[in-house]
This record gives structure tokens, C-alpha cells and sequence, in this order.
């Protein structure tokens, strides 16, 4: 396999896996409500869907280092597959709260292990000098492109499907089913495994545990590790604040929630596009900035300046308030991005095959605790203090965040990736 085949297929990869979760965002609540869910249990339902999203993050991270990454992400793309077609014909509370476990289990699966798969692949063509940013960045693209892609498409469907042949709400969730039937097909056609060792199912249950706890070890125990694991809590801070906030923000300055909700839908699909913008240019902010630790107190301090952006812009009413919002929420997204690539290279830099994923759903694991953490605190203080200290907040920590990477420790890597045999031709 050549470096430029290996690439092909992570893209490929990486915007089959973000296009089936972009599909349904637009309509997953309005089908829940015309389904007869309330509110309440919607929020139940989501609930469900990430508690098991990070109950699983790191056993199936550490499976996916003992098992292979092929094994796992194929297995992530069935349990998407039965998630949104069990979505899209559901009718009651424990069907739809079943679709959040599925999903939740996929969406865990899916945690690292394409990442994985290319990092360790270009390691085994290039060595374990080979730069991981180009690739690494276009990845990011890819599923933020996938994002975009998804939520415009995700949005129109249930204006082209004839209410006589299904609810028109429940296309694109069956469509999301049908893009991820597509990802299982190519990712177990198009993804070699690297060559590993037999285990036996008792083996595997033996290792797994074994080997989240040496990654919890490694994210913990060195410097480099525990700060980009902050570095993650901080970004989900912010990325969640924003989730929190922004669609009842947008409400407020459209005039209606319908129209907010069309205002939201549209300035998602801007900030998916900021956000590819973002994780495309990361190698030239590091490039620029002198390395990617500078590059990411650069993304990290353009995310702490959009977030004040919309703190100091909380007091706008109609057009010139919705237009700065959206504004400060592309120009954040593309600051996540770019800080995220790097933190990504950063991190694949600093450990070895064995315990390369499990490390990456720590990672993933910090952010989701971050944003746990903003569910608790800045939705009463928003409430209570308003819009703008809730996100002077967030920006706040974002910019102290940046201090993380200032005299950050060079990634050495704990243990060797094994060689992957190289073969010739564009695979």
C-alpha cells in the first residue's frame, strides 16, 4: 500500500463515519415530538445516548488495540446501521431510547480507530518520523465536510419525500442508515489489518482491561499527555456551552423558533464549513506559528476571542446581532479545528501502536467530561447571569487553556508501532 492509497481510504473513512450523525441531526428531535415523545423524555433519550457513549469509550478503545481496528469499526458501522433504521420506523419511548443505545455504542466504537489505522499504516511506510499533519488535517476536513454535507442534506430530505409514501421526518435517519451500510462495506473491503497475533476470547478479555489501564496510565503519568488531556476538557467546555446556547440565542434574535430553528440549521452547516476550513489550515498555522504547539495557542486563542465575540455581542437585537453570532461562530470553529488537528498529531507523536487508541478515547473521554462539566454550571449561570457571563466564562477558560502548550514537552512515544508489510502498487 502507498502513503497516497492509505490517505484515500482514511478520508474515505472518515466522511462515510460523520455522514450518517450529520443525516439526522436536523430532524432527530422534531421526529421524536411528532412520534409523541415529550420533551422530557427526549432529553432522556439523549441522555441514554451518551451515557453509554462514555460508559464504553475506553473498553472499546482498548478493544480496538487488542483486536484490530478493522474488527471495530466495522462493528461501529452495524451498530449505526441498526441505530437509525430502528430510528426511523420507532414509535414509542423504548424504541427511540433502544435507537440511543445503538447508537451510543457506535458512537464509542468509533472513537480512534480510523486514526489509528492510518497512523499506524503511514508509520509503517515512512517510519515513524512521517509527518502526521497533512493527512491528520484532511481527515478533520473530511468529517467536518461530512458534517456540513449532512445536516443541509439531512434538512431538505423531509421537504422531497411525498407524506403518502413515509413521514417525511424519518428519510434522512433511514438514509443515514443506508450511508452507514455503504461504510461497513468499504471498511471491510478497503481497510487491510495489521498483522497481529491470534487471541483467544478468554485472551482478549484478559488483555482489554490490561490495556486500558496502561493507556489510562500513559494519559495520566506524563506531562505532554495529561496536558492535551486538559487541552481536550477545555475545548469541550466551550464546544458544549456553545451547543447549549447558541439555538435558543438564535430563536431569541430570528423573532420565532421556527425561524430560529432554520437560523440554527444554517449556521451549523457555516461552522461544519469553518470547521473544515480549520483542520485544512492547521499545518500552515503550525508551519507559521514555529510548531504545533504554537500553532495551537494560535487556534486556541482565536476559539477564546469568537467566544468573547459572542459574549460582547449578547446585547445585539435583529439582523446585526444574528449576523455577528454567526460570524463569531464560524471564525470558533475554525479555532476548534485547527488546535484539535494539532492536539491530534501532538498526541499519536507521543504513543505507540499498542496503546494508541485507548489514549485517543481518553482524549475524547476528557472532552465529553468538559462538557458534562459546562451542562452543570453555565446553562443556571446563563440563567441566572445571562448570556454573556455564561460564555465570558467559557472564553475564559479557553484562553487559560492556552498556557497548556507553552514550553510543551516533545512527544517521544512510549513503544515502538509494529512494521506493517508494505505493499506495492495504489491498493
Amino acid at each position: 500500500m502507498t502513503t497516497r492509497s492509505a490517505l484515500r481510504r482514511y478520508l474515505l473513512v472518515s466522511f462515510l463515519t460523520w455522514l450518517p450523525p450529520g443525516l439526522m441531526m436536523a430532524t432527530m428531535v422534531l421526529l421524536m415530538t411528532e412520534r409523541g415523545l415529550g420533551l422530557a423524555q427526549v432529553g432522556l433519550v439523549v441522555t441514554v445516548y451518551s451515557v453509554v457513549t462514555v460508559s464504553l469509550e475506553l473498553p472499546t478503545g482498548g478493544l480496538a488495540d487488542v483486536v484490530g481496528r478493522r474488527m471495530v469499526l466495522a462493528a461501529s458501522a452495524a451498530f449505526t446501521v441498526a441505530g437509525l433504521a430502528l430510528m426511523s420506523v420507532s414509535t414509542t419511548f423504548w424504541m427511540f431510547l433502544l435507537s440511543g443505545v445503538f447508537k451510543g455504542v457506535a458512537r464509542a466504537l468509533s472513537s480512534g480507530p480510523a486514526t489509528s489505522w492510518y497512523v499506524d499504516t503511514l508509520h509503517a511506510i515512512e517510519g515513524r518520523g512521517a509527518d502526521l499533519k497533512p493527512g491528520l488535517a484532511r481527515g478533520g476536513a473530511m468529517e467536518s465536510a461530512a458534517l456540513c454535507a449532512g445536516v443541509l442534506a439531512g434538512g431538505a430530505l423531509p421537504l422531497l419525500v411525498p407524506p403518502s409514501l413515509m413521514l417525511p421526518l424519518a428519510a434522512p435517519p433511514l438514509v443515514g442508515a443506508v450511508a452507514a451500510l455503504v461504510l461497513l462495506v468499504v471498511v471491510v473491503l478497503a481497510l487491510p489489518e495489521p498483522a497481529h497475533r491470534r487471541r483467544s476470547p478468554a485472551g482478549v478479555l484478559r488483555e482489554v482491561p490490561a490495556t486500558v489501564a496502561g493507556g489510562i496510565r500513559l494519559a495520566l503519568g506524563g506531562v505532554l499527555l495529561r496536558r492535551l488531556m486538559l487541552a481536550a476538557a477545555a475545548s469541550g467546555v466551550v464546544l458544549t456551552c456553545i451547543e447549549l446556547l447558541t439555538p435558543g440565542r438564535l430563536a431569541e434574535l430570528a423573532g420565532t423558533a421556527e425561524e430560529g430553528s432554520l437560523a440554527y440549521a444554517v449556521v451549523a452547516a457555516l461552522g461544519f464549513a469553518g470547521s473544515a476550513a480549520g483542520a485544512a489550515l492547521a499545518p500552515r498555522a503550525a508551519r507559521l506559528a514555529g510548531g504545533s504547539a504554537r500553532g495551537a495557542i494560535a487556534g486556541t486563542a482565536l476559539t477564546a476571542l469568537a467566544v468573547g465575540a459572542l459574549a460582547a455581542t449578547a446585547g445585539l437585537a435583529g439582523l446585526p446581532g444574528l449576523l455577528s453570532a454567526g460570524l463569531a461562530y464560524v471564525v470558533l470553529f475554525v479555532g476548534v479545528a485547527v488546535t484539535g488537528v494539532l492536539c491530534l498529531e501532538l498526541t499519536h507523536n507521543a504513543v505507540g501502536s499498542a496503546e494508541r487508541t485507548t489514549v485517543t478515547s481518553t482524549s475524547s473521554l476528557s472532552l465529553q467530561s468538559g462538557g458534562i462539566a459546562a451542562n452543570l454550571t453555565l446553562g443556571s449561570l446563563a440563567t441566572q447571569a445571562g448570556l454573556a457571563a455564561a460564555w465570558s466564562v467559557a472564553a475564559a477558560v479557553m484562553l487559560v487553556s492556552a498556557l497548556l502548550f507553552v514550553r510543551m514537552p516533545a512527544p517521544t512515544g512510549s513503544s515502538p508501532a509494529p512494521a506493517l508489510p508494505a505493499r506495492s502498487g495504489s491498493g
